[in-house]
């Protein structure tokens, strides 16, 4: 049941924002001090990823805990007690559907997809970044590897 007034919930909802969300500004913050470029809202890619490193092929999103449907197998069970339950879970699994679908397509196009869920980004950004960089060093390597393979 929903503790707040249907107004309430009207103006929470308001502020919601799909673009520069706080987790999206700590990363890229932590990104941008490490001297990373990057690109936001990437439209040309499938997805429009939160962060795009052009250089390196890798797409980034950092996504919401409750509507990208983290630990799904327990959020369900209460969402379906909860009012208005078919309605949040038609949303959060069509959220994860497209996710998924999101990743196939960016990965059949050559790029590299990380996903942070915002509780990551807020605890330890510079954990996140580290996670960042060392998908860079894997891809140099096999770069170099193939390279010295002709």
């Amino acid at each position: 049941m929903d503790k707040l007034t249907k107004e309430q919930r009207r103006k929470a909802m308001q502020n919601i924002h799909s673009k520069d969300t706080s987790i999206e500004m700590v990363l890229r913050s932590a990104l941008w001090s490490k001297g990373y470029r990057y690109r936001k809202n990437y439209k040309e890619l499938p997805g429009k990823p939160d962060i795009a490193m052009t250089k390196y092929r890798i797409a980034i999103f950092c996504d919401g805990e409750f509507f990208h449907g983290k630990d799904w197998e327990v959020l369900r069970p209460q969402l379906q007690r909860g009012k208005n339950g078919d309605y949040w879970i038609s949303k959060i699994s069509r959220n994860r559907e497209r996710d998924d679908e999101i990743n196939k397509k960016l990965l059949f196009l050559g790029w590299t997809v990380i996903r942070f869920w915002g509780n990551e980004i807020k605890k330890n950004p510079y954990e996140c970044v580290k996670i960042i960089e060392e998908t860079i060093f894997d891809q140099k390597v096999s770069r170099d590897y193939y390279c010295d393979q002709d």
